[in-house]
């Protein structure tokens, strides 16, 4: 038999080159594991069915396994001539168990076969992802717990606003992620559907048992259209816009890591083992970690609209066109995970300058609104109230002091409505406290978001 299963219908070898160009086996072959685990599940099918014999399947099944034993161990040999790791298995197994080995085929296609074995993959390599979302989600939290009392200036236009905790500014990272988990899962649950028994795109004329080969692969269920099934990888598009945006708030967390860790801000320290140096500047600690994944993000975001781009004009039902979609999903895959597991370990062993954290927030006028808020609970239009406290900032700035600074004489030139009992207000820490309600940033309404979260991460 030729090592083309197609050889049939030519009368000419596969030019070389064109044999290596269109060869997926170089990339594919870290599908062997699902490739193998469908198929036997196919073979018990087809016997289940009286399609092949039992013995028969017994056969196709310990090949296979002896086969997953022999990649695993280093002993199998990829051979680009076979072009794919459906038909490097294939032929091994029929190398190895005779004619036999053939029977596999029946009532399947490639087609279907890898729209399974990318299924499979994704599943599994959800789950992963999922589990450092989880544990760079549990460093936030034990970091925010820690930090319950640091207050740090928050910003707006990267200006100075209102003082927060950092605390509270660790849990809107947690928020994000624990969205960015919701949107994997709910992708993994959209696509766990067998489309083995689709055939190459019409079905099969063999009596099958879809449903029973879903089970044995723990689907959910089968897909409903043999078309539909083999020629969309809307799964795949899908996973990479919710990696795009899981790398996106990598970016933005990996962007104030590297601010933070600067002379001048001087917010954070970050372990040695997750920064470099310079080759000529020995003062230099880079924070090379948080720029790398900021850079990576715009891999992901690229591979996305590959993806997109690859899809966007293909009729029904498979195309050649589709092996493309494998390179940019193993890549994000690799990515995304890399990506998570050292941010995980980085935010753990981050070091935080407390203080100087609360000496950025003191500058800047951050509890100028405080004021404001101050003088509409004495009944003054909040409108008016924004002008009077514009005012007293340009009267700071030229005096050069902040608000708490100023005398309560110097508070009443701007408005006879201000009394002593100012000075409750405008404390960092009477600002950032009478912040109470749900998803404020008071202490008691961080450590209740905490406690909330934890709870969440419990019944993971």
């Amino acid at each position: 038999m030729s090592e083309k299963p197609w050889a049939g219908r030519f009368t000419q070898p596969t030019d070389k080159f064109v044999e290596e160009f269109t060869a997926s086996i170089g990339f594919d072959k870290r599908l062997y594991r699902y490739d193998i685990e469908g198929s036997i599940a196919h073979a018990r099918m087809l016997a289940k069915q009286g399609i092949v014999s039992a013995d028969e399947a017994e056969q196709i099944v310990a090949g296979l396994l002896s086969i997953l034993t022999d990649i695993e161990a280093g002993n199998f040999e990829f051979k680009v001539a076979l072009e794919d790791i459906h038909m490097n298995i294939e032929a091994r197994l029929i190398e190895r168990i005779g004619p036999v080995g053939g029977k596999l085929h029946t009532a399947r296609s490639r087609n279907d076969q890898v729209a399974l074995d990318i299924r499979l993959y994704l599943r599994d390599e959800i789950g992963e992802i999922l589990a450092w979302l989880d544990r760079l989600q549990q460093a936030l939290l034990t970091q925010a717990e820690a930090n319950l009392d640091t207050v740090m200036p928050g910003y707006t236009h990267l200006q100075t606003a209102q003082p927060v905790l950092f605390a509270h500014h660790l849990l809107a990272y947690y928020e994000m992620f624990q969205r960015d988990a919701g949107r994997l899962a709910d992708c993994q649950r959209r696509f766990n559907l067998s489309p083995l028994g689709a055939g190459a795109l019409a079905g099969t004329t063999f009596p099958i048992d879809r449903e029973f080969v879903a089970e044995q692969l723990g689907f959910a269920g089968v897909t409903r259209n043999s078309l539909d099934s083999v020629s969309d990888r809307d799964f795949a598009l899908e996973f990479c816009s919710a990696s795009a945006i899981v790398m996106i708030h990598l970016s933005r967390l990996a962007e104030e890591l590297i601010l933070w860790s600067s002379a001048d801000f001087a917010f954070i320290d970050l372990s040695d083992a997750f920064c470099t140096g310079s080759s000529i500047m020995p003062q230099k600690k880079n924070p090379d970690v948080p720029e790398l994944v900021r850079g990576k993000s715009g891999r992901v975001i690229g591979n996305l609209v590959a993806l997109l781009t690859l899809m966007k004009s293909l009729p029904l039902a498979y195309n050649k066109d589709m092996q493309e979609d494998k390179e940019p999903l193993f890549d994000t895959i690799d990515t995304v995970k890399g990506s998570l597991k050292i941010f995980a370990d980085m935010i753990a062993e981050m070091r935080v300058r407390q203080e100087n954290m609360r000496r950025a927030a003191a500058r800047g006028f951050s509890t100028a609104t405080d004021v404001a808020d101050y003088l509409v609970r004495q009944g003054i239009p909040f409108r008016q109230a924004h002008e009077i406290v514009g005012k007293t900032v340009r009267y700071c700035l030229e005096q050069g002091k902040d608000i708490p600074e100023l005398s309560l004489e110097e508070f009443r030139q701007f408005s006879a409505a201000i009394g002593d009992d100012i000075y409750q207000y405008v404390t960092l820490d009477a600002s950032v406290n009478a912040r109470t309600a749900t998803g404020g940033t008071a202490r008691e309404a961080v450590a209740r978001e905490i406690a909330r979260a934890r709870g969440e991460q419990s019944r993971k």
